[in-house]
């Protein structure tokens, strides 16, 4: 159905004098809609709509036709709808990684792989699993070790592989390859989402294929060539990218992430082993999609005029808000002319009998209060949070000390699961949280630009558990070594040693911090009243910290 036979259907329904009657067929109207986006983009066909996969392409397609045909200018790359970025995903081996033994070529992955965290480089050497001279490559077996330590809960082999690096480097040896004579490790893969420091030499493993075909004496000696590489992995994603051009100064921007898991294969699954299923995120977040989707319709068919509308479909939101915080630094429209932003994510699981809601970043300004009172017709209560900061797209506005709100219907058992499925979803609730976001905007008659307060930092998700925070945000999108700091909080702790935005936290006290759930699990080691140091990294200095936490 057109745009234009919409508008006229809409027009006909306005039109009619009973307004409860009116009402009840234009919102019936509505939510046929909000069902038809979310089953589309819920369903089986899209595979769960992971950044980059083909399954998201048909999603950001399907988006962008419905802003073509509700009239919308495109506002992405060279003229079109689409905003592309790159995502970091992770490392991968290097195209030249080689290994000889004896003569015979070992398969890249299959046979032996470079340790993510390894040292690039080329050597050549003899070596025997039983002796390890100085300045000869080493082989090394880790079943004794894995022997010892299979009772022990706090064995890390990153922990125990670090170790033996460090005495084969004080050694002399040129390169060290792991291996493994028991079965215990036949699961250890090449892990592409490590983010350890580099290793001094170059360092591999023999897979338990290439230690059956290969490794037949532990007092033999082996001829090794060993060439190391490891190469960043990129995936492409892209935004979707609306524009209402009412000619106006200010700009509200409305918002909402469309991509999910896929089968998980992030990690990201709240399903631990198993066969690999669909994840089709019908909340999280086609409802939020569907219900931003057709505020572009209605917006753009409304009298309305005084403010412009960008609406912003982001990706890889699930892989740490990179969309938004791409657009941000690279928006298609000035920043500054933007007044607020509005975040749905996760709206479709209303629960029939509380009826409520809860509206994030609520402390971002203080014309809210008077602006969502506005709204006098609601058939749902509501919860406020003052945050502007969260697991969600909203956070990377916030951080350009832009006022946000955020929709939200609250956590179920579906999340993160395959079981987050398009008929579960409440769309009359959906409808009305559209009806009550569209009537919020239709009432806002700008006199000035909202004015922007800062809010308390909200803990985004990881699987520690700590009672102590710096008030640091980190940036989830960086992909190298360390937490590299997004935002810092006024009278926290980070903020009072002198930390800045910037930075990058490589360690807190005895706990190195490579990644953002390191920085987490170190930060649950302390408790209030605690001091420790933290080493971050500043341009080409590193520097040390007091924290008092």
């Amino acid at each position: 159905m057109t745009h234009m036979i919409r508008l006229i259907i809409i027009a006909l329904l306005l039109s009619t004098s009973a307004l409860a009657q009116k009402s009840s067929k234009a919102d019936k109207e509505l939510t046929g809609y909000l069902k038809q986006h979310v089953y589309y983009l819920a369903s089986d066909d899209l595979k769960g709509r992971r950044a980059g996969d083909p399954g998201e392409e048909l999603a950001a397609t399907y988006i962008s036709s419905k802003f073509k045909e509700f009239g919308l200018v495109p506002r992405g790359d060279q003229g079109t709808y689409f905003q592309h970025f790159s995502i970091n995903d992770g490392k991968g081996v290097g195209s030249s990684s080689r290994l000889t033994l004896n003569g015979n070529s070992l398969l890249p992955e299959k046979e032996f792989f470079p340790l993510p965290f390894s040292l690039a480089g080329k050597i050549t050497g003899e070596a025997t699993p039983d002796l390890h001279e100085n300045g000869q490559p080493w082989l090394f077996d880790l079943a004794e070790s894995m022997e010892e330590n299979k009772s022990n809960p706090h064995f890390d082999i990153n922990n125990l592989l670090n170790e033996k690096i460090k005495l084969a480097k004080e050694k002399s040896a040129p390169a060290l390859i792991f291996f493994c004579s028991s079965n215990a490790m036949d699961g250890y893969r090449f892990d592409s989402k490590d983010r350890s420091e580099t290793s001094p030499i170059p360092v591999a493993f023999l897979t338990s294929e290439g230690v059956k075909k290969y490794i037949k004496n532990a007092d033999a000696t082996y001829r090794i060539e060993l060439q190391t590489a490891i190469e960043p992995k990129t995936r492409k994603a892209k935004n979707v990218v609306g524009y209402v051009d009412n000619q106006s100064p200010l700009t509200v921007v409305i918002g909402a992430h469309f991509d999910h898991l896929g089968y998980g294969e992030d990690g990201n699954s709240m399903i631990r082993g198993g066969k690999p299923e669909i994840h089709n995120g019908a909340d999280d977040n086609a409802s939020g999609t569907a219900a931003m989707t057709e505020l572009a319709a209605t917006l753009k068919g409304k009298k309305y005029k005084h403010y412009n509308y960008l609406f912003l479909a982001f990706s890889a939101e699930e892989l740490g808000l990179n969309g938004s915080k791409y657009f941000t630094e690279n928006p298609t429209i000035p920043l500054g002319s933007v007044n607020y932003m509005i975040n749905m994510d996760m709206v479709g699981r209303m629960n029939d009998s509380t009826k409520t809601i809860t509206i994030g970043g609520f402390g971002t300004s203080p014309s809210w209060n008077q602006l969502l009172s506005s709204v006098k017709k609601k058939d749902f209560s509501i919860k406020y949070d003052s945050s502007g900061t969260g697991p969600s797209d909203h956070t990377s506005f916030y951080r350009k000390d832009i006022p946000v709100l955020f929709f939200f219907t609250g956590l179920h058992t579906d999340y993160h699961k395959p079981s987050d499925d398009a008929e579960k979803i409440n769309y009359d609730g959906m409808t009305q949280i559209v009806r009550f976001i569209q009537q919020m905007i239709e009432n806002d008659k700008p006199a000035q630009k909202l004015v922007f307060t800062k809010t308390r930092e909200q803990q985004t998700t990881t699987s520690a558990r700590f009672s102590v925070s710096m008030g640091i945000m980190p940036d989830y999108s960086y992909g190298g070594n360390g937490v590299r700091v997004d935002g810092v909080t006024e009278n926290r702790p980070a903020k009072k040693a002198g930390i800045a935005a910037g930075d990058i936290v490589k360690q807190l006290g005895d706990y190195k911090t490579s990644s953002v759930e390191a920085y987490m699990q170190a930060l649950s080691k302390f408790k209030k009243g605690d001091k420790t140091t933290c080493v971050v990294v500043r341009g080409e200095k590193e520097l040390s910290f007091e924290i008092v936490f």
